[in-house]
């Protein structure tokens, strides 16, 4: 294997880069990406780039040596658009293509945008919307942020510190309801208005209206929220249109790209990591799909390695799903899942006090661990969600009697 292409420049795409060289692969490391910029990180878009905090330049993953010392074949605001079944070529945008003995496939997914054309509504998932979004704030006085889910929270308590008006919209009862149980979904809609934000819940966007720009948005509640600045944080959709035909099978119930527990695709030679990615985890019931920094990193690197390794040598992929959010100048980590959940124990501190560690349970056994400003506490219970640990063991690592 002497050349190996690389499509998605983000997190995922440098992290498998690196793996390749930190195995020892010598040979040419070709590195696709749509946009312009060299990799960057997502998560400081919602906080540090919005606030003014963090420099844009501050984005970036890996400083000029660094990232010279790869020595890559790195192709910036090119886009592949098609994967050639058979030969693991890549046709690119500009009209080239890059023939690889293997390629992995790390596009990621892109923000799902409102249907709407009028100026002021924006979607937060590059560096260019983040930096749209920032000069936005430093003119407009309210805000409405449409979904809140991570990035519409993070949006939220960046643009309520900088003393914007915001109105937080979301169509289920709860924040977060797919990612974590409603107990701990009431917590977090607290935590928005202690700090000031209207939170509207169980109530959609359902248009958006003014004359070349928005002026006002239209709730399915039959009201409407005068403003000039709306950001819309309603999901993703997976970029795998460049698939088409190339005989790499995807996910048609999570998205993305379907691997096997060494993040391989149907295609011997292709491997899939980060966003799109879906595997087989054998803690979790089934086959999951991680949208999280850390899984980037961690899958890229494991699924360069086992490319490398070929069919003997490879180890599954099998990790504690990791995650956090800073909101308020407060930290929300999760580790494993948190919903659906049968039973949840606060087993430290209070959600009163906004100061807690709670366990999710499901089947009898312990599934999640979500912390709000507990940070050691948290880590400290990643071993038991490393192995198949039953509630009332869960409960004794955590000093608490079992039905007490």
């Amino acid at each position: 294997m002497r050349d190996i292409v690389i499509v998605g420049a983000g997190m995922a795409g440098l992290g498998a880069a690196e793996a390749l060289r930190a195995a020892g692969f010598d040979g040419t490391i070709t590195l696709i990406g749509e946009e312009p910029h060299r990799p960057y990180s997502r998560p400081p878009l919602s906080k540090e780039v919005l606030t003014g905090k963090g420099s844009p330049l501050g984005v970036v993953l890996r400083d000029e040596p660094e990232f010279d010392a790869l020595h890559l074949d790195l192709r910036t605001g090119v886009r592949a658009e098609r994967l050639r079944p058979g030969g693991r070529a890549v046709d690119l945008s500009d009209g080239t293509s890059v023939t690889a003995d293997g390629v992995i496939i790390a596009t990621g997914a892109a923000a799902r945008r409102p249907d709407t054309d009028l100026a002021g509504v924006h979607v937060l998932r590059t560096l260019d919307d983040a930096r749209a979004v920032r000069a936005a704030l430093e003119t407009e006085e309210r805000i409405v942020v449409a979904g809140a889910g991570f990035i519409g929270a993070e949006v939220a308590a960046s643009a309520r510190s900088l003393g914007l008006d915001v109105v937080l919209v979301e169509a289920a009862p709860t924040p977060l309801t797919r990612v974590v149980d409603p107990r701990v979904g009431r917590v977090l809609t607290d935590l928005h208005r202690d700090n000031g934000v209207e939170v509207r819940l169980g109530t959609a966007v359902t248009g958006f209206e003014g004359d070349g720009r928005v002026e006002r948005v239209r709730l399915s509640d039959g009201t409407a929220v005068e403003t000039g600045l709306v950001v819309a944080g309603l999901g993703v959709t997976m970029n795998t249109g460049w698939l088409a035909g190339s005989g790499v099978e995807l996910d048609e119930r999570l998205g993305g790209v379907r691997c096997d527990a060494y993040c391989a695709t149907t295609v011997p030679g292709v491997y899939a990591v980060g966003d799109l990615a879906s595997w087989p985890h054998p803690r979790y019931g089934g086959r999951i799909r991680l949208e999280h920094w850390t899984n980037a990193g961690e899958q890229a690197e494991l699924a360069a390695r086992n490319l490398l390794a070929g069919e003997n040598g490879r180890r599954p992929y099998t990790p504690v799903p990791y995650f956090w959010s800073d909101q308020y100048g407060m930290k929300i980590q999760l580790l494993g899942r948190a919903a659906p959940a049968e039973t949840v124990e606060f087993v430290h501190g209070s959600p009163e006090d906004r100061k807690f560690v709670a366990f999710f349970g499901d089947g009898g056994m312990l599934v999640g661990v979500l912390g709000l400003r507990s940070t050691p506490k948290v880590m400290r219970y990643r071993g038991l969600l490393e192995k198949p640990t039953t509630w009332d063991e869960a409960l004794a690592a955590a000093g608490i009697t079992a039905g007490a």
